[in-house]
């Protein structure tokens, strides 16, 4: 048993170490050379689609490698994480078998499954793909973008997933009543689920968050209920939800921080984008004599 707590322990320094480097790597993996003053643009550059793969094998790359590009400052949130996931993983057997004391909850269960479903990848990359073609309709920068970069962090998220899987072998909460042992055979270690919620959800927070606070509260809000929503289901242990929702944090701000294009952050977006033709102009009218309606226009 001895042995095996001591390859835990490895994989979660390793994971931690992941986490880290894929977060606080974006400000130091950024060009830092000056910039030329960019020319505003409609629409961002073809080459952001056509480098597409290229630049999530690169992606790939630095995540990978970020054990060597940590620095000192990284302690000061790494800690606190480290920590934290160290203690879930020491009480993990236990809050999960609360669960499973509190007998077969439907209802929990139920809700709990409704809700990890806006975590499955038809639905996160069906959201990135509505955000790009929506931006390309309507000609929209920031849309199309914003379905480009979560796209490609949740591929990244789930290339790294499916490694840490691999590796860890973690059982889930049900099997042998909650031991958690890892290199069994398993898939609970990290949680897929959150890793894809949050790397999609820090993109688009990274994009209209700024400026719509609402918005970036609103999508980290579900993607912290889809998080929990896999432990009270019982499909995860708590330190599965948090180590994959750190790490998909920590993607999302990367591919952010990597790709994202400058000159969008020029634009006003409480102004309306050009109008498409496929899509109509919606105002509401009223009138002092309580008579009211909706306008419709098109551009032809």
């Amino acid at each position: 048993m001895s042995g095996r707590t001591l390859f835990r322990r490895v994989i979660l320094i390793a994971v931690f170490i992941t986490i880290s480097t894929s977060a606080f790597g974006q400000t130091s993996l950024a060009p830092t050379e000056p910039q030329p003053t960019p020319t505003p643009k409609s629409s961002p550059t073809p080459s952001l689609e056509k480098k597409f793969f290229v630049n999530i094998l690169r992606d790939q790359r630095a995540i990978w490698t970020s054990p060597f590009s940590v620095k000192k400052g990284d302690a000061k949130w790494l800690a606190p994480l480290g920590l934290s996931t160290a203690v879930l993983l020491a009480t993990d057997r236990h809050t999960s078998g609360e669960l499973f004391e509190d007998g077969n909850n439907q209802t929990r269960l139920r809700v709990s499954k409704a809700v990890s479903r806006l975590g499955e990848f038809y639905v996160t990359g069906g959201t990135a793909a509505v955000f790009y073609f929506a931006g390309r309709a309507t000609h929209n920068a920031r849309a199309r973008e914003t379905g480009l970069l979560g796209a490609e962090a949740l591929i990244d998220s789930g290339i790294v997933v499916q490694a840490l899987k691999t590796a860890s072998q973690r059982q889930r909460p049900p099997v042998d009543h909650t031991s958690g042992e890892f290199f069994d055979g398993g898939s609970s270690f990290p949680s897929g689920h959150a890793i894809g919620a949050w790397s999609l959800a820090t993109v688009i927070a990274s994009e209209y968050g700024h400026r719509r606070p609402l918005l970036r509260f609103g999508v980290y809000g579900l993607a912290a209920a889809v998080s929990l929503s896999r432990y009270t289901g019982r499909n995860h242990f708590l330190s599965d939800v948090l180590v994959g929702s750190a790490i998909g944090y920590g993607i999302g701000r990367y591919v952010y921080r990597q790709h994202h294009d400058r000159s969008l952050d020029g634009e006003d977006l409480t102004k309306p984008s050009p109008r498409s033709k496929l899509f109509p102009l919606i105002e509401p009218r009223y009138s002092r004599r309580r008579a009211y309606g909706v306008t419709l226009a098109w551009n032809f």
